[in-house]
């Protein structure tokens, strides 16, 4: 297979990675399921530094996922499946299938229609369901999120908001049903039920439930370390305080920290 050149900074970082592939033991040993784990991480880095809104470290974690897609590009080219040009073309030419109403004659009215197209036409590429694309490895919270949009793509959906409210309030007491009966089995189901009903109403609220949860965490661990704070500071132990005097150094951090907001 011969070598495709690229002008600039990204032939520059190709030909890097091709000398490291060459003279470096950690990179000559690296294969596609070792990678695997190592990409992942990366891609939690960006998220990390794309919630903090930190541009150079968006700009760094952006370099490093690049170099992961590099190198299975590499490790492909090797394997003489394809190379860095056969994924560029690929994903090039799926965005001109996939966007009829700009290389093509189809009329839509707005982005919802544009997304139910997009489903559309990769049926029409062999997919056997709408729900072929969902990532076996997503995290289940997002993939509930997937699942749900794309079913909705599909025409199978909630009418209005208040039907989910419903849905979830069915879902709470089914769960509370279960508990209540001691069946282990049933609990793990129904709760599970209740966190995908969640989901769908993140989704019609139009609340990211990833984001929402995790400033919920971060939320909770400066309030948490500020009360631990105070506890050291009046010469108190958490694990020896009773559960009222936790909850008034509780109150307390909420206040501090709400009035430095």
């Amino acid at each position: 297979m011969t070598t495709t050149h690229y002008p600039n900074s990204l032939e520059r970082l190709q030909n890097i990675l091709n000398e490291l592939r060459e003279k470096c033991p950690w990179d000559q040993k690296q294969t596609l399921e070792s990678l695997q784990p190592q990409t992942i991480e990366e891609l939690y880095e960006l998220v990390d530094v794309i919630q903090d809104k930190d541009w150079n470290g968006i700009k760094e974690e952006l370099g490093d996922l690049l170099l992961h897609i590099l190198f299975y590009a590499k490790i492909a080219q090797e394997s003489n499946a394809f190379d860095l040009n056969d994924v560029i073309q690929t994903i090039a030419d799926k965005l001109v299938n996939r966007h009829p109403h700009i290389y093509a004659a189809v009329q839509v009215k707005d982005a919802e229609e544009v997304k139910k197209n997009w489903e559309q036409i990769k049926k029409q590429e062999g997919k056997k369901s709408v729900l072929s694309g969902v990532p076996k490895s997503l995290p289940p919270m997002s993939k509930a999120v997937v699942i749900q949009r794309k079913a909705r793509n599909a025409g199978f959906d909630w009418e209005e908001q208040s039907q989910v409210m419903e849905k979830l309030k069915e879902e709470v007491n089914e769960l509370e049903q279960a508990i209540n009966l001691k069946d282990k089995a049933e609990i793990e189901e129904e709760f599970g039920d209740v966190f995908f009903s969640m989901m769908n109403l993140a989704r019609f609220i139009g609340v990211d439930p990833e984001n929402s949860l995790e400033s919920c965490n971060q939320k909770f661990m400066k309030r948490f370390q500020l009360m631990e704070q105070l506890a050291a500071e009046r010469n108190l132990k958490l694990d020896a305080m009773k559960l009222l005097e936790m909850e008034a150094l509780w109150q307390e951090s909420k206040s501090i920290l709400k009035s430095k907001s």
